[in-house]
């Protein structure tokens, strides 16, 4: 009996997954139907072999802060490289030079500690070829949810004490002038405008 009705059970999950993905592949296909899309053409002629990478050591021109700047995904964010960049004993970026980069993600502070954070991708030096660069930068909040977590397993034993953990809200996350953000550029990677 036990068999049948985990049987029934199984045929009734599958069936309603596939339904729903036909309803969603109904769905997609209705609204991107008067949509233009171009199709991103993948650079494929990198020159992978090669690791050889120069260091861009970057300062943030103004300061974000979770807490009073309104930051969006898809931002642009301004920093100036903070030393000279040489390539084979020649000078390829002078210090004082401005850079650009897009705000990638963005997770506000939450309940049980979770921290806010920022995520700053899609670097471009100008007078480099921005294919050639490679980097990410990631800053987090306070994160108390180490702290807030045993607290709350600690207190369940009383029953709504436990809960009222959850209103711990974690730190808002900070890039200022001192944080120290790096990004490489790999000059032997094969690009078409090289």
């Amino acid at each position: 009996m036990n068999k049948l009705i985990c049987l029934i059970f199984s045929f009734l999950i599958l069936s309603s997954n596939t339904s729903f993905a036909i309803f969603n592949d109904a769905f997609i296909e209705k609204k991107l139907k008067n949509m233009q899309l171009t199709k991103p053409e993948p650079n494929l002629k990198y020159n992978f072999e090669s690791l050889e990478r120069i260091p861009i050591k970057l300062q943030i021109k103004d300061n974000l802060y979770t807490k009073k700047d309104s930051i969006n995904e898809g931002q642009k964010v301004y920093f100036k490289i903070t030393e000279d960049v040489f390539y084979n004993n020649k000078l390829i970026i002078e210090r004082g030079s401005m850079a650009e980069a897009e705000i990638t993600g963005y997770i506000s502070r939450g309940f049980n500690g979770i921290p806010a954070t920022i995520i700053i991708n899609n670097f471009k030096v100008y007078g480099l070829n921005s294919k050639k660069l490679k980097g990410i930068y990631i800053k987090k909040g306070l994160n108390l949810t180490m702290y807030v977590l045993p607290i709350k397993w600690a207190l369940t034993f009383l029953p709504p004490t436990g809960s009222f953990t959850n209103l711990i809200i974690g730190g808002n996350a900070k890039i200022t002038k001192r944080d120290k953000i790096t990004v490489y550029y790999y000059p032997k990677w094969y690009s078409e405008n090289n």
